[in-house]
């Protein structure tokens, strides 16, 4: 069946232009001036609206283990929160632990989106113990799984820490197969040595959280991270979740020599600090504690991230959506915060939140739909199967409306979470329709779309290596 978005403005990276487009089963078949469509095909009205490619996050942990707990969220219900928020496609992380096959633990996560799905997802594949099979794994990934990304961390040592040497030789790999190396960037064993000072001290509220994962832990990592892959024949790197001026700082003067490191944020950068919610009373901060942390209002981290992402810098903004409920969960870290499982929920809301940002002045048009949709697609290996409204790509469509408004709390929101990291905020803009490889899914608030129906895509390289 046939249908025709009708009277919008088409929001791509090079600009917004007026413009109709008409879908064929699950594809974008043509783009018309307006008025020049042929008579025929279902009409849906996007005057007045912004007719934008389906948004990627490129960076989420649905049904996560974590810290002795697992991530609220389901991909039954994380996918449809995302939905709901504009969000067509996510890319989730498979794990291997140390001592497990990595194999196994893609095949886990397979089991775990089964029939549950209601978006279009990918996988990244967590490397948690590299080694000469591990390395040989990451060769059969990319070239029959369609897995193309390997996260490393240089964080939390007993759980899923590399050493500088197993660093090297996962980059050295992925130099030769064509892989991304993601990286959190921050130095795990130096956290440990304050976190276990500042307990002692009987420092136990959230807010130490952040105070003991400072801005130049993650700088150094992140430099170290990008002097790495350097030696390793300047292997492709990302940088996962960068929040703070210093670390961009190492981001930028790499790009500037032309090397093959990228980066991306998140919404709770640029909007959300230290002070203002980690540091709020009692345990109440336990809603915003994260890794990396919310850095100090009182500094410059906010306005530098913004300017990364205008600058490019900043390449993408995912949310690292891996969301914990206060009761039974956070509150696991009462009277010791290293014990309050590490995670923010905004999968439903970083397509409006980075809206605001347009409004405010911060971003273009033209690079909101590229930090949230295209530049993902690319960087991953979903370019232009996803993230541009062309011929031939899914007809993964989001119509926007700037005149609407969007509302965000506890009580209206879709993710399976008992509070909200955004409680109260309001948005100058709302997400109207969702299309999912053709097919309506929500529309004015109404959701119809179903688990099982998001596919799995497998993803070639990144766009993006020299």
């Amino acid at each position: 069946m046939s249908t025709l978005i009708k009277g919008g403005t088409v929001v791509s990276p090079t600009g917004a232009a007026p413009a109709d487009v008409l879908i064929d089963g699950e594809r974008i078949v043509a783009l018309f001036a307006p008025g020049s469509a042929p008579e025929g095909p279902e009409v849906i009205d996007a005057t007045g609206k912004y007719v934008i490619p389906g948004a990627i996050d490129a960076h989420t942990h649905m049904q996560m283990p974590f810290g002795g707990t697992e991530a609220s969220d389901t991909f039954d219900t994380g996918t449809k929160a995302a939905a709901i928020g504009g969000t067509t496609t996510i890319i989730d992380f498979a794990i291997q632990r140390y001592g497990e096959v990595v194999q196994d633990g893609l095949a886990a996560w397979h089991g775990k989106t089964a029939d549950q799905c209601h978006i279009d997802y990918g996988f990244h594949m967590i490397v948690g113990g590299v080694d000469d099979e591990s390395l040989k794994a990451m060769d059969q990934l990319v070239a029959s799984e369609g897995i193309t990304s390997f996260k490393l961390f240089m964080a939390y040592p007993g759980v899923f820490y590399s050493d500088d040497g197993q660093i090297l030789r996962a980059m050295q790999k992925a130099r030769d197969n064509g892989a991304m190396i993601m990286m959190h960037a921050e130095n795990g064993p130096a956290i440990d040595v304050l976190v276990k000072q500042a307990l002692e001290r009987g420092e136990t509220d959230p807010v130490f959280h952040g105070l003991t994962r400072p801005q130049e832990l993650e700088a150094e990592a992140t430099s170290r991270a990008i002097w790495l892959a350097s030696v390793a024949a300047d292997c492709p790197l990302y940088i996962v979740h960068l929040s703070a001026s210093k670390a961009l700082e190492q981001v930028r003067n790499a790009r500037d020599l032309g090397r093959n490191v990228f980066a991306e944020t998140c919404p709770q950068y640029l909007y959300l600090t230290l002070e203002d919610q980690l540091g709020a009373p009692g345990f109440d901060g336990a809603k915003w504690v994260c890794s990396t942390p919310l850095r100090s209002g009182k500094e410059s981290h906010r306005a530098d991230l913004w300017q990364g992402l205008r600058t490019n810098d900043l390449s993408v903004v995912s949310t690292d959506h891996c969301p914990f409920c206060m009761k039974d969960q956070k509150e696991m870290g009462i009277g010791d915060f290293s014990k309050i499982p590490n995670g923010i929920g905004s999968v439903e809301h970083r397509v409006d939140l980075l809206y605001q940002g347009v409004v405010e002045g911060k971003l273009s048009l033209a690079r909101w739909v590229e930090t949230i949709a295209t530049t993902p697609a690319r960087m991953f290996g979903m370019y232009p199967r996803k993230g541009i409204i062309a011929p031939g790509s899914d007809a993964d469509i989001v119509l926007y409306d700037p005149d609407g408004r969007t509302r965000i709390s506890v009580e209206t929101h879709h993710m399976n979470m008992d509070y909200s990291a955004w409680e109260g905020w309001e948005i100058d803009g709302k997400v109207d329709t969702v299309i999912s490889r053709g097919e309506v899914i929500s529309r004015n608030g109404e959701y119809t779309g179903r688990p099982g129906r998001g596919k799995y895509v497998p993803r070639g390289l990144s766009d993006y290596l020299v």
